[in-house]
C-alpha cells in the first residue's frame, strides 16, 4: 500500500467533527519539538509553553477582557452604523434604476479607494480616538454590504415579481413575501463579509490610530517590548474570535434562511 493511501486512510478515521482540527495540532507539535529539540535559538521562536503562560496572566489579570471589550466595542458600533447604512443604500440603488443611474458611478468610484487611504483624513476629522475608529469601521462594513444588497436585489427572478403582480401584493408585500426571501442570501453574505472586514478593520484602526485599549493594542505593546508570547498570544485571540462571529453568523443563517424556500413556493 502506498503512502498516499496510508495518509488517506488514517485521515479518514478521525471523525469527520474533527478533522478540522488536524493540521492545527500537527503545527503545534511541529513548533513544540523545535523548540523543544533547541533547533532554533532564536527568540522570535518563544515556545507554545510561554505562549499559555502569558495567556494565563493575561486572563487572570482582566487585561485580556478589557482589550478585548474594548474591541469588540468599537466593532459592534462600526458595523451596526456602517451595515445599517449599507442595506439602506443598497436598497436604494438596488431598487431604484434612477437612484443608480444618479448615485451609482460615484458609489462605484468610492469602493475603488483604499481603505487605509481614509485614515488621515479621518484622524484630521475625528482625532485619534473611539470616534474615528468607529468611522474606520463602518466604512469596512458598508460597502460590502452595500454591493451585495445590490446584487441580492437585481438578482431576483422575474418570474417573482410577476406572480406579485398578478395577485396584486402591495409594495410592502411585495418586499416582505417575494424580493427578501429571494435575496436573503446575497444580503446575509454581504453581513457576513461586512462582519469580517469589521473585526479587521477594528484592527487596523488600532494599530494605526494608536491610542486607548484593544487587542490591537495588545499587539503593539508585545512589538515595541519585543514580548513574543505576548504578540502570538494576541494573535491567536483575534483568530478564534473571528472564527467565533463567523460559526455565530452562519448558525443565524442557516436558521433564519430554513424558511425561504417554503416561503416562495407558497406565495
Amino acid at each position: 500500500m502506498s503512502s498516499v493511501n496510508v495518509q488517506r486512510n488514517v485521515f479518514h478515521k478521525v471523525p469527520p467533527r474533527l478533522r478540522g482540527w488536524v493540521l492545527p495540532v500537527l503545527i503545534l507539535a511541529v513548533w513544540w519539538a523545535v523548540v523543544a529539540s533547541g533547533a532554533s535559538d532564536s527568540p522570535l521562536l518563544v515556545s507554545p509553553l510561554a505562549v499559555w503562560q502569558r495567556g494565563v496572566g493575561q486572563v487572570v489579570s482582566g487585561e485580556l477582557w478589557v482589550a478585548l471589550s474594548a474591541s469588540l466595542w468599537r466593532m459592534a458600533w462600526g458595523f451596526g452604523i456602517g451595515s445599517s447604512i449599507g442595506l439602506a443604500v443598497g436598497a436604494l440603488l438596488g431598487w431604484s434604476r434612477w437612484a443608480e443611474r444618479l448615485a451609482g458611478p460615484t458609489f462605484h468610484t468610492l469602493k475603488q479607494i483604499s481603505l487605509f487611504a481614509w485614515i488621515p483624513m479621518l484622524s484630521m476629522w475625528f482625532g485619534l480616538g473611539d470616534a474615528a475608529k468607529i468611522a474606520f469601521v463602518a466604512m469596512a462594513a458598508f460597502f460590502p454590504v452595500v454591493l451585495n444588497t445590490l446584487e441580492g436585489l437585481r438578482s431576483v427572478p422575474r418570474e417573482y415579481l410577476e406572480v406579485a403582480r398578478v395577485y396584486e401584493f402591495s409594495v410592502w408585500q411585495t418586499l416582505r413575501r417575494v424580493v427578501a426571501p429571494a435575496a436573503a442570501p446575497s444580503l446575509f453574505t454581504g453581513i457576513q463579509l461586512s462582519l469580517i472586514y469589521s473585526w479587521l478593520a477594528t484592527l487596523g484602526a488600532e494599530y494605526l490610530l494608536a491610542s486607548g485599549k484593544g487587542i490591537g493594542n495588545t499587539l503593539i505593546d508585545g512589538r515595541e517590548h519585543f514580548w513574543m508570547d505576548l504578540v502570538l498570544f494576541g494573535v491567536v485571540v483575534v483568530g478564534l474570535v473571528g472564527f467565533a462571529l463567523n460559526a455565530l453568523l452562519a448558525a443565524l443563517e442557516k436558521r433564519l434562511l430554513a424558511w425561504r424556500d417554503s416561503t416562495i413556493a407558497r406565495y
